[in-house]
């Protein structure tokens, strides 16, 4: 009888171990879905166009998913504290894997872009709700483990996704780009369902109350002013008619989503998320954040192909050495914060980035392939110090009842960065170019010349100066999101006990 306590003690702890470890499997599965997504189609673009026509408009592929994706961050994540993270994921899931295999049945250009859109839609919940369990899995001391494990997985995605999609690409037929996400998905789906089991909470009122008009709110102004950002200065001038109506009604709808949220009872993007200090620059801060990533992800393949003459495979791997650096800096993130805080350590990192960010433009011309790629790895190692004490830090701010809205709400001013780093930065690269180029060349048609071999020297100058420019302006946004922190985060953040 002495041992019977201890052996059912252990066999228990053996069993939650076990049934949390098959949860992160499916968790990993999940979040590979979604990072692959992006890289894995870019690849196969040439493939699709010339199945399905439609190239003035494929650009909505990316497009379509990422403004669906980041719209439907927060509505997620307020469902998610309401009826729990299991359900929201798996609907998630379920949605995406629905969207994956109608792209694969899609007959034309039109129809894989809306597929797409359905796909994004799915992907919101699987972005934020992977997150925000990762950190109901986990104690505070245990947490970097689990998200160097997911930053791990977008590291692997960013390398392997265009490998795998040039493959099926070239060897199977480019809809398998989508139909390889039903296995995953199915196995990602079964192990949530029959291991992930929420306990259950008690609520205040008998039946959650749901803020539908909240919801559709914030997604039809997001709609509206990421595709503003989007378009502008691509589809239409910036001060074109289109652009100005569009701006209107996406503040005219910004302005309603206040009022709205004011008077909901579960509003879905609360006040407190905005009251609270160190939510709110976190917040500014991950904004910054995305702002700044644009430089290297967008412009750096171009600089590589342009002014360093590298294939377009050599050209992804200058890119991709940051992705090695970053989760692995992350999984060490640990070691420095428990030391001097989440604060400073995200500004010491942040900190390093501004400083790697300035030293581009200083890069000789046209330089070696090295020397830019060793700044990417130094800048990954920057950035795992900046964005993993930062969402570790506000989920330990916040209770259950609340994990959900707070990360998705981080999650969201992310993606809101990147979108409107892509309108500003691209103008800025385009001015430039026009302003050494005479006014006849923007960033695509330097892009085809480089494809079709036909750049020039003065061209291949323009692009250097174009992307030194945009660093710059990446190195402000660094600058920005520290000072950020310095000035609005509290020293210590309020830590919740597990």
């Amino acid at each position: 009888m002495g041992d019977t306590r201890p052996a059912t003690r252990d066999t228990a702890q053996r069993t939650g171990t076990a049934r949390r470890g098959a949860v992160v499997a499916a968790l990993m599965l999940a979040m590979a879905l979604a990072a692959l997504d992006g890289t894995i189609v870019s690849t196969a673009v040439p493939q699709i166009v010339a199945d399905l026509g439609g190239f003035s408009i494929f650009s909505w592929l990316f497009s379509g998913y990422l403004l669906a994706v980041t719209v439907t961050l927060p509505v997620y994540g307020k469902l998610s504290d309401t009826f729990g993270r299991k359900p929201v994921l798996i609907a998630g899931a379920a949605l995406f894997l629905l969207g994956s295999l109608l792209c694969a049945l899609a007959w034309n250009m039109a129809s894989l872009i809306a597929f797409r859109i359905v796909q994004g839609l799915g992907g919101g919940a699987l972005q934020g709700t992977v997150q925000t369990l990762a950190a109901d899995l986990y104690p505070l001391k245990e947490r970097p483990r689990i998200q160097a494990r997911l930053s791990t997985v977008w590291a692997t995605s960013a390398v392997a996704g265009p490998a795998v999609g040039g493959l099926l690409a070239a060897y199977a037929d480019w809809r398998w780009i989508f139909l390889i996400n039903l296995p995953v998905g199915a196995v990602a789906l079964w192990l949530l369902a029959r291991h992930l089991h929420e306990p259950q909470r008690r609520t205040a009122a008998p039946r959650p109350r749901i803020d539908w008009a909240g919801a559709l709110a914030v997604f039809l102004c997001g709609s509206v002013l990421l595709t503003a950002l989007v378009q502008g200065g691509v589809a239409w001038d910036w001060l074109s008619g289109p652009s100005l109506a569009l701006f209107g009604t996406g503040l005219a709808l910004a302005a309603a989503v206040v009022v709205i949220e004011r008077r909901a009872a579960e509003p879905i993007i609360p006040g407190w998320v905005w009251h609270r200090r160190t939510i709110a620059a976190v917040n500014l801060a991950l904004g910054a954040l995305g702002l700044m990533m644009v430089a290297p992800t967008v412009f750096l393949p171009t600089y590589a192909q342009a002014v360093l003459d590298l294939d377009p495979i050599t050209a992804g791997f200058v890119l991709s050495v940051w992705t090695l650096s970053w989760p692995i800096s992350a999984a060490l993130s640990q070691h420095v914060y428990r030391r001097i805080g989440f604060r400073d350590t995200a500004i010491l990192g942040m900190g390093t980035a501004a400083l790697l960010l300035l030293a581009f433009p200083f890069l000789p011309y046209p330089g070696e392939a090295w020397q830019p790629a060793l700044l990417m790895l130094l800048l990954g190692a920057a950035l795992g110090l900046f964005q993993l004490p930062l969402i570790v830090g506000v989920q330990s701010t916040v209770d259950w009842a609340e994990r959900g809205t707070a990360t998705a709400s981080i999650l969201f001013c992310r993606q809101t960065g990147q979108t409107v780093g892509a309108a500003v930065f691209g103008a800025v690269a385009n001015g430039v170019l026009a302003a050494r180029l005479g006014g006849s060349h923007d960033l695509d048609s330097v892009t085809q010349g480089l494809d079709a071999g036909t750049a020039t020297e003065p061209v291949r100058r323009a692009v250097a100066d174009a992307v030194h420019a945009v660093y710059l302006g990446a190195a402000g946004a660094a600058a920005l999101a520290f000072l950020v922190l310095l000035t609005l985060a509290p020293r210590r953040f309020p830590v919740l006990k597990d």
